[in-house]
C-alpha cells in the first residue's frame, strides 16, 4: 500500500480561496508583473489551503485552477538560477529554496487528494489515474529542480516517486490516458510522466542552457510515448542501450548491466527511441529544418542537431561503460581558477599586460616571490586565490573532488581551472564537467584534463576590430603528444578565435614567434582551445 504522509488540517486555517470560484478570483487579482511577490503570495496561500480541511474533489478542481498559474511563476522566477556558478549566492539559494518549496506544497495538496481516494472518497473513483499522474509530474519536477540546479537532494525523494509509479502500475491506473483540461487536445499517462522525469534528470540538466531546457521539456513531452516500461528485459546486440529502474531504491535511471534483477526491476525500451534521435538528426543534416521535423520554431538546424546528439549519447550510449575506470584516492590539491589566477600560479608570478593591455579585471602588482609565499587569505584578497581541495577519485581523463575550505570561489560548466595535485610538483589544466552542492553544504566538480602539460604564454593581436588597439591576455600552449596523435593546442580568452587570425605568442624567456590559428577544437565560458600553425 502506497504511504503518503501527510500533517493534519486544522480548522484554524485562513486561505484566500477555499474553492474553485474563490481561486479563480484571488488569481484574478494576483499582480504577475512582480515576480517575486506573486511567488511569495502563491506560497503563503498554498500552504494555507493544504492545511484547510475540505473534501477531495473540491480540493482536486481548486489544485487544477491554480495550477497553471502557479506553473507560469515557477518557470519565469526558476529562469534565474540557470547556468548559474555554484555555491549560489545568498539571493540565488533563497530564490531556490522558495522554488522548491512551491513544488512541495503543490505535491502535497495533490497528494491530499490522492489520499482522498484511496480511503474510498466516492466522487474521486474516477480520478485515480489522473491524480497519480499530477504526484508523479510534481514529484518530479523537485528533483529536476535540484538537478538542473546543481544541489543535491534528499535520496527519499527518488523513493517516493518509483512508490507512486508502483501504485498506478500495481491498480492499472499507469496507461490510462488523462487529459490536460487546460489543453484538452493534450494526453498523457502515469507511464508517460514518469518516463518523461526519469529521462529528463538523466540527460545532465545543470549542463544544458535555458534554450536547451526549454526543447528538453517539450521534446520529451512528444516523445515520452514512444518508451515502454517492461518488468523483463533481454537486449540484443544491435538495439540501443537500456536503462533500468529499480522501484524500490534511492536512485533514479542507471544501465542495465550496473543492476542485478529482481521483481522491483523496470526496464525503459529505448530503442523507437533512439531510431526517433537518429531519424531527426540525419534529416536535419539533409536540409530539412526544426519546423517540418516538429522540433519547434526560431532556432537553427545546427543547435537542435548538437542537442539531438547530446541526448542520444546520455540516454542510448552506456558512457560510464566507455570511461576510463577511475581509481579511489585520497589526497589534496591546489586548485586555481580564472585566467589571470592560473597565469600566476603557473609562471609564479602575475600577468603583466603589455601597452594597449584591455582588461576589466586589473593584475596586482604582486613579485614571483611574494605570489609563492603568500598565504591562501592573502591571494583571495589579491584576486589569485589558490584553494584546498580533495581529490576522491582519478583516472586518466579526469579526477572528482572535494572542496576542503568552506569559502571560496563559484564554479561553472566547463569553466578554466588549474590543479595542483599534492604529490606533484606543476599544474594541470583542466576543465568543469560537472559541478553540484552536497545536502551537508559541500561543493563537488569533476574535472576533464586538458592533454599534457601546460605552459604559461602570452598573446597578442591587434586585429579585434578596425578601430581597437592592439591587445594582448594570457594564454597557456599544451605540447605535442605524438604517442598519443594529438596536436599542440593554444588556450586562449574566449571570442579571440577565427580562423586564419595571425597571432603573436610570448613566451616567459621573452622569446616570441607568429602562429595562425587554424581551428576551434572545445571551448566554455571563459575561455577557447585552438589548433594553430606556426608561421
Amino acid at each position: 500500500m502506497l504511504t503518503l504522509p501527510l500533517d493534519p488540517t486544522s480548522s484554524l486555517a485562513r486561505p484566500a480561496f477555499r474553492d474553485e470560484a474563490s481561486c479563480a478570483h484571488w488569481l484574478g487579482q494576483l499582480q504577475l508583473t512582480n515576480l517575486q511577490l506573486a511567488h511569495n503570495q502563491l506560497l503563503i496561500q498554498l500552504n494555507e489551503f493544504n492545511s484547510y480541511p475540505m473534501r477531495g474533489l473540491e480540493r482536486f478542481n481548486t489544485l487544477e485552477v491554480l495550477r497553471e498559474t502557479l506553473c507560469h511563476v515557477q518557470d519565469d522566477f526558476s529562469k534565474k538560477l540557470i547556468a548559474k556558478p555554484l555555491p549560489l549566492n545568498e539571493n540565488e539559494l533563497l530564490i531556490f529554496q522558495t522554488i522548491v518549496q512551491l513544488w512541495q506544497s503543490l505535491v502535497l495538496g495533490y497528494r491530499r487528494c490522492l489520499q482522498a481516494y484511496i480511503d474510498g472518497e466516492r466522487a474521486l473513483s474516477k480520478y485515480g489515474a489522473i491524480l497519480c499522474q499530477r504526484c508523479l509530474i510534481f514529484s518530479g519536477k523537485e528533483i529536476l529542480e535540484h538537478l538542473r540546479t546543481g544541489y543535491e537532494f534528499a535520496p527519499k525523494l527518488w523513493l517516493q516517486l518509483h512508490e507512486l509509479y508502483a501504485y498506478a502500475e500495481l491498480n492499472s491506473l499507469h496507461e490510462v490516458d488523462v487529459v490536460d483540461q487546460n489543453a484538452p487536445q493534450t494526453q498523457s499517462s502515469c507511464v508517460n510522466s514518469y518516463v518523461k522525469t526519469l529521462l529528463a534528470c538523466y540527460a545532465h540538466p545543470a549542463q544544458l542552457t535555458r534554450w536547451q531546457l526549454q526543447h528538453l521539456d517539450r521534446w520529451l513531452t512528444l516523445w515520452s510515448n514512444t518508451v515502454t516500461i517492461v518488468p523483463t528485459y533481454q537486449i540484443g546486440d544491435d538495439e540501443a542501450h537500456t536503462l533500468a529502474v529499480d522501484l524500490s531504491s534511492t536512485m533514479g535511471l542507471q544501465p542495465i548491466d550496473e543492476l542485478y534483477h529482481h521483481d522491483t526491476m523496470r526496464y525503459l525500451v529505448m530503442a523507437p527511441l533512439e531510431k526517433l534521435l537518429r531519424v531527426k538528426t540525419t534529416l536535419l543534416q539533409q536540409g530539412e529544418t526544426p519546423q517540418q521535423l516538429d522540433l519547434g520554431d526560431h532556432y537553427d538546424s545546427q543547435a537542435c542537431i548538437e542537442l539531438l546528439n547530446f541526448l542520444h549519447q546520455s540516454w542510448c550510449e552506456n558512457m560510464r561503460k566507455n570511461r576510463d575506470a577511475r581509481k579511489p584516492i585520497a589526497r589534496n590539491a591546489d586548485l586555481c581558477y580564472k585566467p589571470e589566477g592560473i597565469y600566476a600560479h603557473l609562471s609564479r608570478k602575475p600577468f603583466k599586460p603589455r601597452e594597449g593591455y584591455m582588461q576589466v579585471r586589473a593584475a596586482v602588482a604582486l613579485s614571483s616571490s611574494e605570489l609563492q609565499e603568500a598565504h591562501n587569505k592573502e591571494l583571495v584578497e589579491m584576486g589569485y586565490p589558490l584553494e584546498n581541495w580533495q581529490m576522491e577519485n582519478e583516472s586518466v581523463m579526469g579526477a572528482r573532488l572535494s572542496r576542503v575550505d568552506k569559502i571560496g570561489g563559484r564554479f561553472n560548466y566547463r569553466q578554466l581551472i588549474g590543479l595542483r595535485p599534492s604529490d606533484a610538483q606543476s599544474f594541470i589544466l583542466g576543465t568543469t564537467a560537472w559541478a553540484n552542492v552536497s545536502q551537508t553544504g559541500r561543493l563537488q566538480i569533476g574535472i576533464k584534463y586538458l592533454p599534457g602539460r601546460p605552459a604559461a604564454v602570452s598573446v597578442r593581436t591587434s586585429d579585434l576590430s578596425p578601430n581597437s588597439p592592439e591587445i594582448n591576455a594570457p594564454a597557456f600552449l599544451l605540447p605535442d603528444l605524438p604517442m598519443l596523435k594529438i596536436r599542440a593546442s593554444l588556450v586562449i580568452p574566449r571570442d579571440w578565435f577565427q580562423a586564419d587570425r595571425l597571432i603573436e605568442l610570448f613566451y616567459l624567456d621573452g622569446k616570441k614567434c607568429y602562429i595562425r590559428l587554424d581551428f576551434s577544437i572545445e571551448r566554455g565560458p571563459d575561455y577557447e582551445r585552438v589548433s594553430f600553425t606556426p608561421v
